[in-house]
C-alpha cells in the first residue's frame, strides 16, 4: 500500500530503518506535567535533537506540532484515559483516523492495556482502527501493554512477547511495549512479532546512563527503535539527550 510506505518513510529513518519518537500525550492522562508545560518549545528541543517523530492528541496539534518551525513527524494519538478515573487501565476512542488525516498526520496510535478489566473494548477499537488505517493508507502503531489485576510483573517476558504478537496479529504496523530488563528474554519478544518493535522509555529512570544502556541493548537484539517520553522531555538537556539516543537508534 504506497500511502502507507510513504507514511512510514517519514517516520523512519531512512539509513537506518529504525524511528526514535517521543510522545507527549501526557497532559489527558496527568495533566501538564513537568517538561510539557511549554509543548512548542519540547517539540522544538527533541526536533533539535533528531527525533524521527512526535507523537500527541488532536487538540495539541494547533499548539505545539512543528515548534519553532522545526521538521518532525506527527503522530495523532486515538485514545486515552485520566489517571483519576474509575479505572485509569481503560482507554477509550476520542477521536478517528479520519480527523488524524485532516490533521496531517504521518500516523497514528492507539493504548491497549492486555488483562486489563476493558480488554475486550480495547481490543475491539484496535481491530476496527486498524482497518481504517488499511483504508487510507495511514500506519498504525499500537501501545500493547500487560496490564491488569492477574499481572503481578509486566516485564515478564511471557507477557510482553503475547502482548506484542497479539498487536501485529490484529493488524498494527509498528509495536510499542516495554523492554523485558535483560537481552536474552527481549530477543523472544523480537522474534515473536513480525512487526517492527518500539521500546518505551517507562517511568523517569535515575541516570542517563541507565537509560542509554537500555535502548543499546534493545537495539542489539533486533527493536527498531524507542517511543520515549518522560526520560527525554524532563531531561535537563533534551537536545542533548535525544541526540544521544538518536546516535545509538540510528547506529551512527
Amino acid at each position: 500500500m504506497i500511502g502507507k510506505r510513504i507514511r512510514m518513510e517519514r517516520i523512519f529513518d531512512r539509513q537506518s530503518k529504525n524511528t526514535v519518537i517521543v510522545p507527549m500525550d501526557h497532559g489527558v492522562t496527568v495533566g501538564p506535567i513537568p517538561g510539557l508545560e511549554d509543548l512548542v518549545k519540547a517539540v522544538d528541543d527533541v526536533a533539535k535533537g533528531g527525533a524521527d517523530a512526535v507523537l500527541m492528541h488532536k487538540g495539541m496539534v494547533q499548539y505545539g506540532h512543528r515548534g519553532y518551525g522545526s521538521d518532525v513527524g506527527l503522530i495523532i494519538h486515538l485514545n486515552g484515559g485520566s489517571s483519576v478515573a474509575p479505572d485509569p487501565n481503560n482507554k477509550v476512542l476520542v477521536t478517528t483516523v479520519k480527523e488524524a488525516i485532516r490533521l496531517g498526520a504521518d500516523a497514528v496510535s492507539i493504548h491497549i492495556n492486555v488483562g486489563a478489566d476493558k480488554e475486550h473494548k480495547m481490543l475491539h477499537d484496535l481491530g476496527m482502527v486498524a482497518e481504517d488505517c488499511n483504508a487510507y493508507g495511514m500506519p498504525l502503531l499500537a501501545m500493547m501493554y500487560p496490564r491488569g489485576k492477574e499481572i503481578k510483573d509486566s516485564n515478564d517476558v511471557k507477557y510482553v512477547k503475547h502482548v506484542a504478537r497479539l498487536g501485529a496479529e490484529l493488524g498494527a504496523d509498528i509495536i510499542k511495549t516495554l523492554y523485558t530488563g535483560d537481552k536474552k528474554t527481549f530477543k523472544e519478544v523480537v522474534e515473536g512479532c513480525p512487526a517492527p518493535i518500539v521500546i518505551a522509555g517507562g517511568p523517569k529512570m535515575d541516570t542517563e546512563a541507565e537509560l542509554l544502556k537500555m535502548i543499546e541493548d534493545a537495539i542489539d537484539c533486533g527493536a527498531k527503535g524507542v517511543s520515549i517520553g518522560r526520560n527525554v522531555f524532563q531531561a535537563k538537556d533534551r537536545v542533548d539527550i535525544t541526540r544521544k539516543i538518536c546516535k545509538i537508534v540510528h547506529g551512527r
